[in-house]
């Protein structure tokens, strides 16, 4: 379960997820919740996941950008991870990755693994463009209420100023 900052509620999902597992007759083992950004590959969470998983676990997640905003290079670096380590993603927003549960045919469980692979590709590099989209915009609307002198920022914190400049007046 991920959130983006502090103040969002990770455990949102919670009881989907919940929902979701038991509709596919899988067990959820552990719960792993962090606020951090899905556009950073530094989480945490994420990673004592991936070292208390065994082969053959899965990661169970409401949305593909839930797991990935990444960069297309951390994606490579994160993905590589999950793969090598033969840990399996279900999302509830890609109905291949929980075909694969319910398949016990040899084949078909191989073409579903490859079409998953892709549709996971891309739908992590959605997730990364609708961040990237997001702050484009919001950049555009920072800069046009500057303009206009209705955003001025954040306010200017003088306490911190001051602690700055006695630690540099101590030559520190």
């Amino acid at each position: 379960l991920r959130a983006s900052t502090k103040d969002q509620d990770a455990n949102r999902a919670k009881t989907t997820i919940c929902d979701f597992a038991e509709n596919l007759k899988i067990k959820v083992s552990a719960w792993f919740v962090e606020n951090e950004s899905g556009a950073k590959l530094k989480r945490p969470e994420l990673f004592r996941l991936l070292e208390l998983a065994d082969s053959g676990d899965a990661i169970l997640i409401e949305q593909v950008d839930r797991i990935t905003r990444l960069s297309e290079n951390d994606w490579k670096k994160l993905k590589h991870i999950i793969v090598s380590n033969n840990i399996k993603i279900i999302s509830m927003d890609l109905p291949t990755s929980h075909g694969m549960t319910e398949s016990t045919d040899e084949f078909q469980k191989r073409v579903l693994e490859a079409v998953n692979s892709m549709m996971l590709d891309v739908l992590a590099a959605t997730a990364r463009k609708d961040y990237t989209d997001r702050r484009r915009r919001q950049a555009e609307g920072i800069k046009k209420a500057q303009k206009q002198k209705k955003y001025k920022g954040r306010p200017e914190n003088k306490e911190l100023q001051s602690k700055i400049e006695r630690i540099l007046t101590d030559g520190k």
